[in-house]
Formats: C-alpha cells, sequence, structure tokens
C-alpha cells in the first residue's frame, strides 16, 4: 500500500538545543519514523541531552562537526557521516568548520517533544 503524505514546506525554527530545525516529515501518519534537517551555527554546541525510547541516526550534509556523549572522547564527523545514537543515549555536536554544519536526523520512532531530555545541569 502506498500512502502520500503532503509536504508542508518546513519551516525552520530555533530550539532550546542551540540548533535550528526544519521538520521534513513527523506525522501522526506515520508513526514509525520522522525526518528533519538540523542547523548548527559556527562554534555553536548543541545541549547534551537524550531521547526517550528513540533511536537516532545523523547524517552529516555540510561542515565538520566533534560528536560526543559527556562521557567518551569527541570524534570528528563530516559530510556523508553517520552517527547511531541508541534510545537514551546522550549526545550533542559542536560546529568546528567556518560553515554552518547540517545535519540529517532520523528519528525511530517518530520525534515527539516529549521524548526530549536535558541533561546539562544535571
Amino acid at each position: 500500500m502506498l500512502k502520500l503524505i503532503k509536504n508542508k514546506s518546513p519551516i525552520e525554527f530555533e530550539t532550546r538545543e542551540r540548533c535550528f530545525i526544519s521538520e521534513i516529515l513527523n506525522d501522526e501518519a506515520v508513526p514509525g519514523h520522522s525526518i528533519a534537517r538540523c542547523r548548527v551555527k559556527p562554534g555553536v554546541t548543541t545541549e547534551l541531552h537524550s531521547l526517550t525510547n528513540t533511536r537516532e541516526t545523523y547524517t552529516i550534509e555540510t561542515g565538520q562537526g566533534m560528536m560526543d556523549d559527556g562521557e567518551c572522547e569527541p570524534f570528528l564527523v563530516g559530510p556523508g557521516d553517520s552517527v547511531e545514537i541508541l534510545p537514551d543515549h546522550p549526545q550533542r555536536i559542536k560546529n568546528i568548520s567556518d560553515v554552518d554544519l547540517v545535519i540529517l536526523l532520523v528519528c525511530i520512532p517518530r520525534f515527539v517533544p516529549e521524548c526530549y531530555v536535558a541533561l546539562e545541569g544535571v
């Protein structure tokens, strides 16, 4: 069976995470996953956070970043690299380039605001 989900023009919005998000697909009609584009300005590190019961994959489109979980040694990621983040695992990324770091985000199941857990200052 095929199901058409009409693309609403994604509007970029700023988040508490210190990045900008454009939701490409996040619809109750497709509960199994969501897709978004994240933009992080040069020099910015996103907020350390986790996603409750949600697996997330980052795929870097442009820029370079240092990815870590608050405990491991940060590692370099760049265009074409993907990082799998297991449910409930801490994550953050720092843009170390002089251009915006742009990341395609896929969440399984779909991202809902209630799954976001801020871990800074905890």
